[in-house]
Parts: structure tokens; C-alpha cells; sequence
């Protein structure tokens, strides 16, 4: 590095302002203005082994709503004070760490922040001339893992089943039921409302739409899957999952990705009231968690990226600007407003 781009380095170093929300306290049902606070900190100087990311783009999820819950999970729960953990891409602008140098575009789990060091881990290069940014948090990233080894490897779809995907307008559901098609299946999306029904139909060419707004799901679904539901893959949970349970064949597989609509509850989550529907059609229920995919993720990657090249595969990303807005960003989730992966763009 010249001298001149050392004094830059360290010129951003010193006077950057991150911007930064922390988790306040445990929210009880939906997060809101108590669960958050607001911080600026002065970028710190890195040492020897870390880099200094700009943050450009934060990923919105919502497995963010039980990170945020002191309770046994699959990962551990965000601690009062930390700031909040979040899929993230930027740029690397400064570097005292072999394999990383200013100027390369990575990806990681920085938090919901403006600025991050890090020492490297979880943290990957990516080509920014290959694909939109945003894709790196969504298709390709963790919502395209999800989808992705969720259907294939767990609901193992086979040419000419119905395979019926609930959350379908959102990040992974719009990826699983695309996944589907290509792959020979009859696809049946349930989304809320007429619009997000009819683009799952028109630009992502699932063969039906179930509006779970304004209709009756168990009717609708009825006549969406004459021949019955083979793989039914579940973001939402509650009464949905009821529904379709009552309409799976013999051997069905049920994925469960997640239950958006059991994450706020200040009751006890509803459980499957027509889980002997199980029994009957001697199917199964199998819970995903993409982290246990992490040495399969280049191959998955590669799938995913040839289907985008070819047209097979159309990616929708919800682009909210501001890392100001984040708590009401959020909640753009669990109201239904977003139309495929949302995204946070940390600045204007």
C-alpha cells in the first residue's frame, strides 16, 4: 500500500461514524421501538489480522425475530447490547489480513451496522461484476441455500408431483417454487393478495395461486391440486399448515423452513392440529436448517447462478434505502409487504 492510500485509510478510519442498532431488550410479540437502540461510534483503527468492511447492502430475514428470543435454538440468541446480526455485503476498505485486500467486495454476517471489523470469520470474497450485489443476501446467499437444499434434499421433488409452496412471494418461497418448475413439478404458491397471486403466476410461472387474504386456502387449494399435495414447503406455520395437511398424498414430504406467522405470538406457537394427516398417508415432516449445507454451498451456487444466466430462474429483490429505517424494515416481513428478498441498502 503507498502512502497516500495508508493516510486514506487511516483518515476514514478516524473520522467515520458507524451507524449502528443494538438490541435494547426482548421484545414480547412484535419488536418496536423499545426493542432498539439507535448508536454512532467513531470507526476504530484495525489491528494486525482484521479488516475494515463498509457495509453496503444488509440482508432482512425472518429468522431475525427468533434470534431475538433467550431460548434454545439452532444458533445462539443476539445479547442485549450487541449490535444486531445480520447477513451483510460490502467493501473491504482497509486490510491487515492475509487474503483480503481494500477495494474487494465480501460477504458475511457483519450486523446491522454501517462499518465492521472483522478478523475474517464467515467472511468470503465475491464478484461484483458477476451479479447484483443484493443477489449475494438473497439467491445467492442464504435465501438461495435455504430453498434450495430444502427442496432438493429434503422434500426430494420428483418430475410431475405437486409440490405447493406457502410464503411463496417472499425470498425463499419464490426461489423454491421456480426450483420446482425446473425440476418438472406442478407448483402452487399461497401469497396474501391479489398482486404478489398473480406474479408468482405471470413473471415466475408457478401454475396457481392460492390468496390466502382474500379466499378460502382449503377450498382454494382443492381445486389449485386436484391430484393432492406431494411437497408442501412451509415458511408460515399456524392455520396454512392445517390446511395443507389435510390434502397431502400418500408419502408426502412437509419442509419446514419456517413459521413467520407463529413468531410474534405472546401465546404458545400453535402447533399442527391435523398432524395425524401424517399417519394416515404415512408421510413426513422434517425440519431445515441451512447451516447444515455449509460444504455443499458452491454447488449449489453454481446451479443457481447457471438458472439466473439462462432465464430459467428470475430473482426479485425488495430494496429498502436507509439503515435508519431498519426497525420498521423489519416489520415489513411479518405485514406481508415485501415482494421477494428484502434488502436494506445501508446508505442513499
Amino acid at each position: 500500500m503507498t502512502n497516500a492510500q495508508q493516510a486514506a485509510t487511516q483518515q476514514t478510519e478516524q473520522q467515520a461514524i458507524n451507524k449502528q442498532w443494538r438490541l435494547k431488550q426482548r421484545p414480547i410479540g412484535e419488536p418496536n421501538a423499545d426493542t432498539w437502540e439507535y448508536t454512532e461510534t467513531v470507526v476504530p483503527e484495525i489491528a494486525d489480522g482484521q479488516v475494515l468492511i463498509k457495509n453496503e447492502y444488509i440482508s432482512i430475514d425472518p429468522a431475525m425475530r427468533g434470534w431475538l428470543n433467550d431460548a434454545k435454538s439452532y444458533i445462539k440468541p443476539v445479547q442485549i447490547g450487541d449490535v444486531m446480526r445480520a447477513g451483510t455485503v460490502g467493501q473491504v476498505i482497509a486490510s491487515k489480513l492475509d487474503g483480503f485486500a481494500a477495494g474487494d467486495y465480501v460477504c458475511g454476517n457483519e450486523g446491522v451496522q454501517s462499518y465492521a471489523v472483522s478478523e475474517g470469520q464467515g467472511l468470503y470474497k465475491i464478484d461484483a461484476d458477476l451479479a447484483p450485489l443484493p443477489h449475494y443476501l438473497g439467491a445467492l446467499g442464504m435465501s438461495g441455500m435455504t430453498g434450495y437444499f430444502g427442496l432438493l434434499n429434503t422434500g426430494m421433488p420428483k418430475a410431475g408431483e405437486t409440490v405447493v409452496v406457502s410464503g411463496a412471494a417472499g425470498a425463499v418461497g419464490s426461489l423454491v417454487g421456480q426450483i420446482a418448475k425446473i425440476k418438472g413439478c406442478r407448483v402452487v404458491g399461497i401469497a396474501g393478495g391479489g398482486e404478489k397471486c398473480q406474479f408468482l403466476v405471470d413473471e415466475l410461472g408457478f401454475d396457481a395461486a392460492v390468496d390466502y387474504k382474500n379466499g378460502n386456502v382449503k377450498k382454494d387449494l382443492r381445486e389449485a391440486c386436484p391430484e393432492g399435495v406431494d411437497v408442501f414447503f412451509d415458511n408460515v406455520g399456524g392455520d396454512i399448515l392445517d390446511d395443507v395437511l389435510t390434502q397431502i398424498n400418500r408419502k408426502a414430504r412437509i419442509v419446514i423452513c419456517g413459521a413467520i406467522s407463529q413468531y410474534n405470538n405472546t401465546t404458545p406457537v400453535k402447533g399442527p392440529a391435523n398432524y395425524l394427516s401424517l399417519l394416515v398417508n404415512r408421510a413426513r415432516m422434517e425440519g431445515i436448517v441451512v447451516f447444515d449445507n455449509v460444504k455443499e454451498y458452491p454447488i449449489a451456487m453454481q446451479d443457481i447462478a447457471g438458472w439466473i444466466q439462462s432465464g430459467e430462474l428470475k430473482v426479485k429483490n425488495h430494496v429498502v434505502t436507509g439503515i435508519e429505517t431498519f426497525p420498521e424494515t423489519l416489520m415489513m416481513l411479518f405485514n406481508g409487504e415485501n415482494f421477494g428478498k428484502l434488502v436494506l441498502k445501508v446508505e442513499a
